[in-house]
């Protein structure tokens, strides 16, 4: 599959990069913080997702035993979408991706996101690089966008489902993030409910391989040339600088050995994992479950927010749908596969479900709704989601979402193969 370029791509691309050097890697630093990223569209080599269709069947038996259930012939609201998301009771196999520190999720956006998920009552994802940027918001330090600000709208919104997850990356591990949070009293009512989960951030969508990048004011990165590469890739008469962080360095033996001491040191949180699409992912999905994580989050390379070169968001990683097939060929997992990238309607979800995700992630979809309607937008964005799910699976004479299978979607013959 082509990319979709227009004509003459390739010589202006040369010709941008011989103006501008290495500041042509990146989009616009006048996008930074203000523009949610990711592939817009169709990664490179194709998405299996896109190609996969829905098909329901002639004859459905679970319809009759619905019916027989019911004295009634069932209707689309009569399908179930409750149920377990990572380990926290959740109205919809949905959860709200991580946000970082970005001004797109600063301000108010992060804390009225927050808000809207908690009345949803779905699980929702702070990511990483909040603290340092922001602040951990206590008394005198919580300016917009901080962590406990975020927590706080959720927890005032929400009832009993859902739950907060706290990401952490490697530099976020010098803030100390999830002691603070463990110990703090703002996260009580989560903890003793055990709707509070802690994730390990291995890798993301956007950039797999790659730790954050953060465009930084030259005077400001002063103190952080120590710990991280400072790329003067802007030239030097910009006053605007690259900070390079490291992603970590993980294999199989140190994936299990984190996750255990997460599970050691904070016995009343869930644990999550993040992973990049690698190429490996269903042996790490497979390690990280076996080690005792409650969800394992696969993020396609159409997923992230994240500012990153666009040679990544084009050209790196596996589409969403490639990296389910992976995990599925690889044996059931059981429990706990979270899926995201480029979700935001019913089809994409059923199709990962279908392909044995638990449940899926709403990100750059969730940020555009809240800032199209601060009060009401993630609210009306899910509504149509759900009604979508309701009306897919109902036509497939279905009325749970965990009976959802492979035999649901239809694909050219030789393809269809290598699903199975």
């Amino acid at each position: 599959m082509s990319s979709l370029r227009a004509p003459g791509y390739e010589e202006a691309a040369i010709r941008d990069r011989a103006r501008r050097g290495s500041a042509a890697v990146f989009p616009g630093p006048e996008t930074y913080g203000h523009s949610v990223l990711g592939a817009a569209g169709t990664p490179i080599g194709g998405d299996r997702l896109d190609g996969l269709r829905i098909v329901p069947p002639v004859f459905v038996p679970r319809r009759l035993e619905k019916l027989c259930e019911l004295g009634e012939e069932p209707l689309p609201d009569d399908v179930v979408l409750t149920g377990r998301v990572g380990g926290f009771d959740s109205p919809l196999p949905l959860y709200v991706s991580a946000f970082g520190s970005t001004q797109v999720a600063s301000s108010t956006l992060g804390e009225d996101l927050s808000r809207q998920a908690g009345r949803l009552g779905v699980p929702m994802v702070i990511g990483e690089n909040v603290v340092p940027v922001n602040g951990y918001g206590r008394t005198g330090e919580s300016g917009p966008g901080s962590l406990l600000a975020r927590i706080t709208g959720y927890v005032e919104e929400s009832g009993t489902s859902g739950g907060i997850v706290v990401q952490q990356s490697t530099q976020d591990a010098d803030a100390e993030v999830w002691n603070l949070v463990y110990s703090d009293p703002t996260a009580a009512p989560l903890l003793e409910s055990g709707r509070l989960a802690f994730e390990l951030k291995v890798g993301q969508g956007a950039k797999p391989g790659l730790g954050g990048l953060t465009l930084m004011k030259r005077h400001t990165a002063v103190p952080f040339t120590d710990r991280f590469q400072i790329a003067d890739s802007f030239g030097p008469d910009s006053d605007t600088v690259v900070r390079c962080a490291t992603p970590g360095t993980f294999t199989a033996d140190i994936l299990t050995q984190q996750v255990r001491l997460m599970r050691n040191n904070y016995p009343r949180c869930r644990v999550w994992v993040k992973l990049p699409p690698g190429r490996d992912i269903a042996q790490a999905t497979r390690i990280a479950l076996e080690a005792g994580a409650d969800a394992v989050t696969v993020d396609g390379a159409e997923g992230g927010t994240g500012w990153a070169p666009t040679v990544f968001l084009d050209q790196v990683g596996l589409p969403l749908g490639e990296a389910l097939t992976r995990i599925r060929r690889d044996g059931p997992m059981g429990r706990g596969l979270l899926a995201s990238g480029r979700i935001w309607e019913g089809s994409r979800a059923v199709k990962c479900l279908a392909l044995g995700a638990e449940a899926v992630g709403l990100g750059r979809a969730a940020l555009l709704a809240v800032d199209e309607d601060r009060k009401e937008g993630l609210i009306r964005l899910v509504e149509a989601l759900r009604f979508e799910l309701q009306l897919l699976i109902s036509a497939l004479g279905k009325y749970r979402t965990s009976d959802l299978s492979i035999d649901d979607l239809w694909l050219p013959e030789a393809a269809m193969e290598d699903l199975r």
